[in-house]
């Protein structure tokens, strides 16, 4: 027979690190909105299932001058209807807002959504794009990863197996920026995504790019940079010619697979058409970003 199934719910991040440390077989969770549904499938049951929801600095939203620091098992609803933090990250804000359905979102987190690995979620484009770090609890204390840096395949992580997501950091954005998502979906609701695209833009004063970022979704093993496209937007204003090049940027940076949802080929059509449209709605908040307009 089997052993039960334990369950801890500590009070601190060493706590957990040291039941993690001294149970190989435990796994953490805060939602459990991915874990929960692994298990039904026949995914072996963890020997100890550590909920995290009782550490106080894991959950919270705050700002301390021009750094967001958001706990990793935040809930996402809680995100979305922060009108501050959503004003200046719009499109993270949104991506936050499209993980399943209401219910979910009132306990899957930004940390479950990354670590949990998929190449389909929708946070991490959006937290990539907006250059988010990771505080990561280890046995040396903490170190800070970059958001891109935490998934290496699907299901799989740089975390190593006594080590958690802490909480995530983000820089302001510099006026005139913004960021917009977008995905493709099968249904109108409760799907993951057959594509996802994130975007950031920052504009001169004269609406030349000065910056940009694009990542896409569910298109490869992990989240895709588009350098080509960013390319083709800095320096020169938002043409069509530009959003072309950003949309055969896209499609060419695609590693997609067929499969029940979509076929390569499409996939790769959609990651350009999407690509382009969330750089063209990133351009139109950031022109209409008033931060440090002149008086």
């Amino acid at each position: 027979m089997l052993a039960p199934m334990k369950y801890a719910a500590p009070a601190t991040v060493e706590e957990a690190r040291a039941l993690l440390a001294a149970d190989g077989g435990a796994r953490v969770f805060a939602g459990a909105t991915d874990l929960i549904p692994q298990i039904r499938a026949g995914r072996p049951e963890p020997s100890m299932m550590i909920d995290l929801k009782r550490i106080d600095r894991l959950s919270g939203i705050a700002r301390a001058g021009s750094t967001w620091t958001i706990g990793a098992a935040t809930p996402t609803a809680d995100i979305v209807a922060h009108a501050g933090f959503a004003a200046e990250f719009p499109g993270l804000a949104e991506a936050s807002g499209l993980i399943g359905s209401d219910q979910i979102q009132n306990r899957c987190t930004w940390g479950g959504n990354l670590v949990n690995a998929s190449p389909a979620a929708d946070t991490p484009p959006a937290l990539i794009v907006n250059d988010a770090k990771a505080v990561i609890a280890s046995a040396g204390g903490e170190r800070t990863v970059a958001a891109a840096e935490v998934a290496t395949g699907p299901g799989a992580t740089c975390l190593g197996a006594d080590e958690i997501i802490v909480e995530f950091t983000l820089a302001s954005p510099p006026p005139r920026t913004a960021d917009a998502y977008l995905r493709l979906i099968p249904r109108t609701e409760m799907d993951i995504a057959v594509v996802g695209a994130a975007a950031r833009v920052t504009l001169a004063p004269d609406g030349a790019v000065t910056a940009a970022a694009v990542a896409l979704g569910a298109v490869a093993p992990t989240v895709v940079r588009v350098p080509d496209a960013e390319a083709a937007l800095i320096g020169g204003p938002l043409t069509d010619d530009a959003l072309e090049a950003v949309a055969q940027a896209a499609s060419a940076a695609c590693r997609p697979i067929d499969d029940k949802r979509g076929t390569v080929a499409y996939r790769r059509r959609v990651a350009g058409v999407l690509a382009r449209r969330a750089v063209a709605i990133a351009a139109d908040r950031a022109a209409a970003d008033q931060r440090g307009a002149s008086s």
